[in-house]
């Protein structure tokens, strides 16, 4: 849990942005023989794709786009698997970053299209504006002000221009999130439910226990309630996408609390009840508890909490600050969480 500090000292350590709450420091490491140090090549998607793409270069491609709308633009990489016949629609899932990331971090981090490459998903990584934050993180939590609402909006762009331009199917559309990524996708959902069939929360925020700067910081240190979502049991049966929520229980960034309380505000607005806690480990994997809403032998929310991870993406690679090797492969779960939506909805 984070140390309880005043709000008055949180709000005058974090004017600027919620970075240092919604991202957890770098590790640090030891510094390399000045003859070894060479200047870092920029990012760009063809080194990307040259780093991470499966070895086959026909596994798929890179593409850059950018999603405009009255509220502003935002640009993003999409990856489109190989090996599609014509006209065919495939699905597609849109990730997140959170702070201090952007689409390519992110995607070295979770190398969610390396699954879409042997799965033949799109992947849409839309890219935060720093001059909308200067830390990268996405304002999921400012809808007194409106901003988090546009780049909502700014989000479902891109995900029209994907279907459109792109070949992805409008049928089977899901969200991920990881820290202000998580607070955006399940705000992205909660804001245009019927376009989306499953979405997925990592160490995040639910919708509607902050709506600024201040109420956030005290939402991650898991204070305040969860507003009630604004759908009826039927409309949540009918239109709502179901919900996926990985915690991590040493998280010192996003209070653990936060993933059942997500969990809940979802199973409660569908009058849906937990199952049995189920105990699962994968190898040498960290262990997790899962627990299922359901209501009608449905599904509607999903926990996974998993005790011995931080404030990273589970099953992230190595080499980034934001991901856990040791974790179960969120990635994966995320997938196979959105297949069984996809295939209930069909």
């Amino acid at each position: 849990m984070l140390r309880r500090k005043t709000l008055k000292t949180l709000t005058r350590l974090f004017t600027s942005s919620l970075t240092p709450l919604m991202s957890p420091k770098p590790r640090r490491r030891k510094a390399a023989p000045a003859k070894a140090v060479q200047p870092a090549k920029p990012r760009t998607v063809r080194t990307l794709a040259k780093a991470a793409a499966p070895a086959k270069p026909s596994a798929g491609r890179w593409l850059v786009g950018v999603a405009v709308a009255p509220v502003g633009k935002r640009r993003y990489r999409l990856f489109l698997p190989a090996g599609r016949k014509p006209g065919e629609r495939i699905p597609v899932v849109v990730m997140l970053h959170g702070c201090d990331q952007n689409a390519a971090r992110f995607a070295d981090s979770t190398r969610m299209h390396l699954l879409a490459a042997r799965a033949g998903f799109a992947v849409l990584y839309p890219e935060q504006d720093r001059l909308a934050n200067p830390n990268g993180c996405w304002n999921w939590y400012e809808t007194r002000t409106q901003r988090a609402y546009a780049e909502a909006a700014l989000i479902l762009q891109a995900v029209d221009q994907v279907c459109t331009l792109y070949g992805g199917d409008r049928t089977r559309v899901a969200i991920a999130g990881l820290s202000a990524g998580a607070g955006m996708a399940a705000l992205v959902a909660a804001r245009y439910p019927e376009r989306f069939q499953a979405v997925a929360m990592h160490s995040g925020v639910a919708p509607g226990r902050a709506d600024s700067t201040a109420s956030a910081l005290r939402a991650m240190a898991g204070h305040g309630a969860t507003d009630a979502l604004a759908a009826t049991p039927e409309d949540m049966l009918a239109r709502w996408p179901a919900l996926l929520v990985i915690q991590g229980g040493r998280d010192r960034v996003v209070a653990p609390g936060n993933g059942e309380a997500a969990a809940l505000a979802w199973a409660q607005a569908a009058q849906a009840l937990p199952r049995a806690v189920r105990a699962v480990q994968r190898g040498k994997r960290h262990a997790m508890q899962v627990t299922d809403y359901r209501v009608r032998q449905r599904t509607v929310a999903s926990l996974v909490e998993i005790p011995a991870l931080g404030h990273a993406w589970s099953g992230g690679a190595a080499a980034q600050s934001y991901g856990d090797p040791k974790g179960p492969d969120a990635s994966r779960l995320v997938w196979a969480f959105a297949q069984r939506q996809f295939a209930r909805r069909r």
